[in-house]
């Protein structure tokens, strides 16, 4: 979404974290050693462009403490976070607007911080519930950060119905696809695939996002038993071991956006295999609607925002019924409803009019004269 507004704004997008409870594993070591060496070698700007002419956002990394649960740690990370965002900033400009969208409830002590005009609270999960992360911190900074916002929107009607349960009501907006990207018709050869994708026995189960624990590992095990080899594509995020250990699922780690398309492509099934959980049923997967733009089979647990999307779809709500659904679609085209429905229904899902929609409701919170001003929370502030 943020592409599509950076031709018409200029953008400062900061890089966090502490959301996640540091832990002397290899894996948290691995990761705190990366950080280390971003904040020593930093670069001016990051984030891929479709080509050298194309803006892009300039990137913050500020030096924080991995962690928000003791006063110390949030006051040291708020003054870390607007000592960076002030000096990036530098002077305003005469009729300069400035507006905060954040989508993480870490950023609770910086409204009264920044020298801005509105704040919007773009709400994407419920970080309360989120595997591995540390949800009774996250919780409290997200119900002290709701009141402070200029305008919330949410990605779900789950995640709406919790931000009501803190009295904060909300607008929604749904995640979006680029149709361009999915329907250019890239050739599966464009993918380099690795030298053991061709050696694996029968249909290619396929997922690509955080593999984690919000994935059933009791589904992922039956497919790949009953099915066929399951390669999970992405970032690891302690996921449950026996994956791992199965002979039949691949964790070949991320893949670039780029080549997600060619991948599709080479896939009989694509799968989201979630846990009914309170994180999931609060989702809204992106992934979901990309899975229905490659025109592949899809089988997915039915979750409350994909529920209705189920004429485009197989949404099975048990092990059987993932592994009965899978078998049937493997090797075959999807059924004609299915196409003509995900024809219908992503006609209205780009990113373009997400990307306006949401520019409405910016422009219309630095309109309302009756949001909290940064000189008055400065000022409320104890």
């Amino acid at each position: 979404m943020i592409g599509h507004l950076l031709p018409k704004y200029p953008v400062l997008w900061v890089n966090t974290i502490g959301s996640r409870p540091p832990r002397l594993s290899r894996e948290d070591l691995g990761k705190a050693a990366a950080k280390l060496l971003s904040w020593m070698r930093p670069r001016p700007d990051a984030g891929p462009a479709p080509s050298p002419d194309s803006p892009r956002p300039e990137v913050l990394s500020p030096l924080m403490y991995p962690g928000f649960r003791s006063p110390w740690q949030r006051r040291f990370n708020a003054f870390q976070m607007a000592r960076a965002i002030h000096s990036a900033l530098g002077p305003r400009q005469p009729g300069e607007h400035r507006v905060v969208i954040t989508t993480l409830p870490i950023t609770a002590d910086l409204p009264e911080r920044l020298d801005v005009d509105r704040w919007v609270y773009y709400c994407v999960d419920d970080y309360s519930a989120w595997p591995g992360l540390d949800g009774p911190t996250l919780d409290r900074m997200e119900r002290e950060l709701v009141p402070k916002m200029d305008r919330i929107v949410a990605v779900s009607e789950t995640l709406r119905d919790r931000l009501a349960s803190f009295g904060a009501p909300s607008g929604l907006m749904t995640h979006g696809i680029d149709p361009e990207h999915w329907s250019a018709g890239p050739d599966a050869s464009s993918w380099e695939a690795p030298a053991w994708w061709d050696e694996l026995p029968g249909p290619k189960i396929v997922f690509w996002g955080v593999v984690d624990r919000r994935l059933d590992a009791s589904w992922c095990l039956a497919i790949a038993d009953q099915c066929g080899p399951l390669i999970l594509f992405g970032p690891q995020q302690s996921p449950d071991p026996v994956l791992a250990r199965h002979p039949r699922i691949r964790m070949p780690g991320p893949i670039p956006y780029a080549d997600l398309p060619a991948l599709a492509a080479r896939s009989d099934v694509l799968v989201m295999p979630y846990a009914d959980l309170p994180v999931t049923r609060a989702l809204q997967p992106l992934k979901f609607k990309e899975y229905l733009a490659t025109g592949r089979p899809v089988v997915a647990r039915r979750l409350p925002a994909i529920a209705d999307w189920s004429d485009a779809a197989d949404l099975v709500d048990s092990a059987d019924e993932f592994v009965s659904a899978t078998t049937i679609r493997a090797g075959q085209p999807i059924p004609d409803r299915q196409r003509i429905e995900r024809e219908q229904r992503l006609a209205g899902e780009g990113w373009a009019a997400k990307a306006a929609a949401f520019e409405q409701e910016v422009l219309d919170a630095i309109r309302d004269d009756r949001a909290p001003s940064t000189a008055r929370r400065r000022a409320e502030a104890p």
